[in-house]
């Protein structure tokens, strides 16, 4: 792809992100950064794992996306009881009108969709956790001795409570490890909580125009991949995860006193993967060091375990990406 075609092809993305914003935000008031780093991981074809408290507009952001970007949505709600099956389809028996014999029939659950919200991820058992951390890495499901694949694009919104935790499984690390990005909803600020009142108080009805499709998502997914990177922000990339492995000498001393686990590849290849999509959403086709630095703590904050001296101090992960970031020394970006 020439150069022009490049930048071309990446003014006109930015103009089409700007207006699937534009509609979601008919419905969504605010939470600016949970709907573009949303957007980020659904065009780097990737999963996301928001920490809210209820209320917040999560589930509704999913309905409102897969409207904005003609997909298919479900809505799945975590419990105790869920089993496998529940999410992934079963196989039951029914009779073949044209033969008469009796055959399995697989009938799909709602993870066949291309949008899926996980409520309350961490209240469900593992087994049923495993089955969905399939569908997540592997695009397919399991049922009895058969696999299926998913339709592309396929991509998990999963959310968590921070305040109730009983009755919980906390999320493997293995599983934590398969979002992208872990993207903290905040409450609204006073001038978006009185428009959400608005809203919601009168028969205020604004629906949100679709603007997008599966098709174009495939496409775009694609285009994010091809950006080019510098060999410098490559180093650059890795030298930030690596401060953070506490049993490695390249270590950061800061890292040392208050990680107990750090970072693996993983968090490399979404970094980059979060650096390339943020910079073709500002309508550039090379990403730079504030890209890098934008998506630095979505990515880690999950993937960074502070150990118990930082959890008695109060320090928290995104505390010691911020002293990292100040940290470890960044290339210059090319005029």
């Amino acid at each position: 792809m020439e150069e022009s075609a490049k930048a071309g092809t990446a003014e006109e993305f930015r103009a089409l992100i700007e207006n699937v914003r534009r509609e979601v935000h008919k419905v969504i008031s605010g939470q600016q950064e949970l709907v573009n780093l949303t957007l980020q991981c659904i065009f780097c074809h990737n999963h996301a794992l928001l920490m809210g408290v209820p209320g917040l507009a999560k589930t509704l952001l999913v309905t409102t996306l897969s409207q904005v970007v003609g997909v298919k949505s479900a809505r799945i709600q975590f419990t105790p009881d869920l089993m496998p099956s529940d999410i992934t389809g079963t196989e039951i028996i029914q009779e073949n009108p044209e033969t008469g014999r009796k055959e399995f029939k697989f009938i799909p659950g709602p993870l066949f969709a291309n949008i899926v919200l996980a409520d309350e991820i961490n209240r469900t058992p593992p087994k049923t956790q495993a089955a969905l951390l399939e569908a997540m890495q592997e695009k397919q499901v399991t049922a009895g001795s058969k696999r299926y694949r998913l339709e592309l694009p396929f991509f998990v919104l999963a959310t968590q409570n921070p305040i109730e935790q009983e009755g919980t499984y906390n999320l493997p690390e293995a599983q934590l490890d398969r979002f992208m990005y872990l993207i903290l909803v905040d409450y609204p600020e006073k001038a978006d909580e009185i428009e959400v009142m608005k809203r919601t108080t009168t028969n205020y009805r604004d629906d949100p125009a679709q603007v997008l499709d599966g098709e174009r998502i495939l496409h775009y997914q694609k285009v994010v991949r091809e950006i080019p990177v510098r060999d410098d922000l490559y180093d650059y990339v890795v030298r930030l995860v690596q401060s953070t492995r506490v049993s490695k000498p390249y270590c950061l001393p800061y890292a040392k006193e208050w990680v107990a686990w750090g970072a693996g590849p993983r968090a490399c290849q979404n970094i980059l993967l979060g650096a390339k999509a943020n910079a073709f959403f500002s309508g550039r086709t090379y990403v730079t060091t504030s890209d890098i630095r934008a998506v630095a703590k979505p990515v880690l904050r999950h993937r960074l375990i502070v150990n118990y001296a930082a959890i008695s101090e109060g320090i928290t992960s995104d505390q010691v990406i911020e002293k990292i970031l100040e940290t470890v020394p960044a290339p210059k970006d090319l005029a």
